[in-house]
């Protein structure tokens, strides 16, 4: 391609974006929405309070309900001093909506494809906020008070906060022309989200290169030849690119937020593991949501299926179902909250995690921490934050500035069912007197945690698996039989040969913290998604079993009526299977199924033929076959 050629390009690329941008109404969001809902602005409005300035696409604007939640979730809940820039998330229930399962249908491939704790949210949305704040005079109340955020169905906080730091500013400083470009740009040059490829996503005059994980540990796959790589790859020739890999879409820095609380990791682990309730509290929405998530990540691969609110305030819809409707019984749900309203609101929940005030205090409390841990003979100390607190319901927390209830830590009465390994807790200590790098402290902490769930979660997956009926009790001429169902005192009588203890260190009591595990929501969605899967590969064997089955051999002592009955079946089980293939087609990570899935479609297309040549002429146009 010459020069002319490429300005050509150029002229007519900049000619299409401002008539997109003037004929916005007539754009198909398709891609956007994929990646994007919405992006919002939040101002303080002197009459109305937080008020909704904009949204684009307007198309896509929020409910009532929703506008709301996200305008009072977009300030500082609590007057905490957030002066400048702060950025944030959030997570907010959407409202009921007529056209919901048909907006999701775009995430089904995806969400069958990727890990668990990448799945589009069906139920929620994830809000990325960059909150301003600065002093000017010239406003009544002397201060410019505004929100950008990105609304989207994704929990990429990666990508989404690299979006957030590039194009927040530039709205400050421009205006929504920018926000409207960036849609139409992420639109027409984005790829459709895919898992398993590398995809390169332009904006302006950066690219970001991101690799979405499969659900699988097989390798990942390269990118299609396909019409998106094309669109994607003139963009580049049309706009030069700063490169950006983001090697991760949404692991979080461990450390940031482990580092002043690493000796009551394993605590925190099991009350993650088990869905107790928590309260974060602190004065800053940005290191509320920022632990609330980390929370949620230690027990990764495992997903946490109980509510996890990033950020949380007392305007929120739900304040009254979380917080009151249950009397003295706390629901399932880790909460972020910076109003210390909420420590007397909740004061019969039973684990509150206090944060250090900001950053500067909680590095010198790590190094604080680092030194106590590594000078004593046992590791039972937290540095200025004490030993693990017992949470007493009466006491006051909120007290005075350099008052004990003012100490950064966890308060609880649980007693942990497992030791904590000493020797790691030291390691990480000596990681924080050596100045070892925060990345490398964070990857010591999310390998360690990632084995400890592996090893935690083995012994259930071995067990799972037994219960799959046996391949002799598969017939092609029954329905396909039910997986056997979880007992939990026959899989307890497994661990003694077969436990977390043989690829975990940690000793303790591994029963009782099953015990526990079977009693949360954790362990019901771990369940209900493995039951299931257990379930289609049941179908798909007998399936399979009906396809290499000798039905003209079956058939010859059958009435009429029976063969017409199997033929029925088949059809059924034909359409069935069809919209599996279909769905695994558009599925980067299931082609390598295609080809077996084809041949017994085949199969049992022969088959149908096969039935239909052993019935009468009258009788196949009856059945309309």
């Amino acid at each position: 391609m010459d020069e002319k050629e490429v300005e050509c390009l150029k002229q007519k690329s900049q000619s299409d974006l401002s008539t997109s941008i003037e004929e916005c109404g007539n754009i198909n969001w398709t891609t956007l929405s994929q990646w994007v809902q919405c992006i919002c602005v939040v101002t303080f409005d002197l009459n109305l309070g937080q008020a909704l300035e904009y949204v684009y696409p307007s198309e896509f604007k929020p409910t009532e309900q929703e506008i709301t939640n996200i305008c009072y979730l977009a300030f500082p809940d609590s007057n905490s001093g957030c002066m400048g820039d702060t950025k944030f998330h959030v997570r907010l229930r959407t409202s009921p909506d007529g056209n919901l399962c048909k907006r999701l249908l775009q995430f089904q491939v995806y969400n069958n494809d990727c890990p668990p704790i990448l799945k589009a949210d069906q139920s929620h949305y994830w809000g990325f906020v960059y909150f301003r704040q600065k002093r000017d005079l010239n406003l009544p109340r002397g201060y410019f008070q505004k929100s950008f955020i990105i609304i989207t169905r994704l929990p990429f906080f990666n990508l989404f906060f690299e979006l957030l730091n590039y194009l927040a500013p530039k709205y400050f400083n421009a205006g929504k022309s920018i926000l409207e470009e960036a849609c139409i740009q992420i639109n027409s040059r984005w790829p459709s989200l895919q898992v398993g490829a590398s995809l390169n996503l332009p904006l302006f005059e950066n690219s970001y290169q991101i690799l979405i994980p499969k659900a699988s540990s097989r390798k990942a796959i390269a990118p299609s030849e396909s019409l998106e790589n094309f669109k994607m790859e003139r963009a580049q020739v049309l706009h030069p690119m700063h490169n950006k890999i983001i090697a991760s879409v949404n692991e979080l820095d461990l450390f940031h937020s482990l580092g002043f609380i690493v000796d009551h990791m394993y605590t925190l682990w099991e009350l993650v593991l088990t869905a107790e309730p928590i309260v974060v509290i602190g004065t800053s929405p940005a290191d509320c949501s920022h632990m609330v998530q980390t929370l949620v990540a230690i027990i990764a691969p495992l997903e946490y299926c109980a509510e996890a609110r990033p950020y949380f305030t007392i305007h929120d819809s739900e304040f009254k179902e979380f917080t009151r409707d249950r009397g003295k019984i706390p629901p399932h749900l880790i909460l972020g909250v910076t109003n210390p309203f909420f420590v007397k609101l909740l004061k019969d929940w039973p684990h509150l995690l206090r944060l250090a005030d900001n950053q500067v205090s909680l590095q010198k409390q790590q190094q604080l921490t680092a030194k106590n841990v590594l000078n004593s003979n046992s590791v039972t100390s937290i540095g200025i934050a004490g030993p693990l607190k017992t949470y007493n319901s009466n006491q006051n927390t909120t007290g005075s500035n350099g008052g004990e209830s003012w100490i950064p830590g966890l308060y609880t009465k649980y007693k942990p069912f497992l030791k904590k390994d000493k020797s790691l807790i030291k390691k990480v200590m000596l990681g924080l007197k050596t100045k070892r790098p925060e990345h490398v402290q964070t990857a010591l902490l999310r390998r360690h945690l990632l084995e400890l769930t592996q090893s935690f979660m083995i012994p259930l997956e071995r067990y799972m698996a037994s219960l799959m009926p046996l391949q002799k009790d598969i017939s092609p001429f029954k329905s396909a039989p039910n997986t056997n169902a979880f007992k939990l005192d026959d899989f307890l009588a497994t661990l003694e040969l077969s436990g977390p203890q043989l690829t975990s260190t940690l000793k303790g009591d591994w029963k009782g913290l099953y015990r526990r595990f079977y009693t949360s929501p954790n362990f019901r969605g771990w369940y209900d998604s493995r039951y299931t899967e257990l379930q289609l590969t049941l179908q798909d064997l007998q399936l399979q079993a009906l396809s290499e089955a000798n039905l003209e051999q079956w058939a010859r002592d059958k009435q009429e009526v029976e063969i017409i009955d199997m033929i029925l079946k088949l059809k059924q089980k034909l359409n069935l299977y069809n919209d599996k293939l279909a769905s695994e087609t558009n599925s980067l990570c299931a082609k390598r199924h295609t080809h077996s899935a084809a041949t017994t479609r085949d199969q049992i297309r022969a088959q149908i033929d096969c039935m239909k040549e052993l019935l009468p002429q009258d009788l196949k146009n009856i059945v309309n076959i």
